[in-house]
């Protein structure tokens, strides 16, 4: 995945943005972190992997990879926000949880810990978190760049047209 197109995507998607909703001078950074929460719940959602009670199958993989899409694309600003979006590559780590669930929870506790921090150790354990999660779902990283480009343009053409 060339993480350097998509955070210069991202860094393009978010000026055009702010400068439609007159936020330049506005701190997002805690929206953002609230948007990727919901957008985390979403895609948990779509897999439905904590839903115990049901026998419903998870959703179809082309909504579950635009959902983990949206996820990305507010990764990537959050990076940009903090100044991280210098990252060529981010360092693959073992898969070794197996349970979709459990990866959920993690992210989650990544996400509140990058909050905090707001450092550049806990924005990579993130990225590798969420990077693992695409492997238990069965995404990988040519799927993930090209739905990511994708997203970015019906992103566009939703600010276009007053979203």
């Amino acid at each position: 995945m060339n993480t350097q197109t998509l955070f210069e995507m991202q860094k393009a998607l978010d000026g055009h943005i702010e400068s439609q909703h007159n936020l330049k001078q506005e701190d997002l950074f805690d929206r953002k972190v609230l948007a990727l929460l919901v957008e985390i719940g979403e895609l948990a959602n779509e897999t439905r992997c904590f839903k115990f009670w049901s026998v419903k199958p998870a959703s179809e993989k082309d909504i579950i990879l635009e959902e983990f899409v949206d996820g990305v694309h507010f990764i990537l600003s959050l990076g940009i926000e903090c100044g991280f979006e210098e990252l060529e590559t981010i360092p693959q780590i073992q898969l070794n949880e197996q349970d979709a669930t459990k990866q959920f929870l993690a992210i989650y506790e990544y996400v509140q810990k990058f909050r905090v921090s707001r450092s550049k150790q806990d924005y990579v354990h993130l990225l590798q978190s969420y990077l693992k999660l695409a492997q238990l779902l069965g995404l990988n990283e040519d799927q993930i760049e090209q739905a990511y480009i994708k997203k970015n343009e019906v992103n566009y053409e939703r600010q276009r047209k007053g979203y």
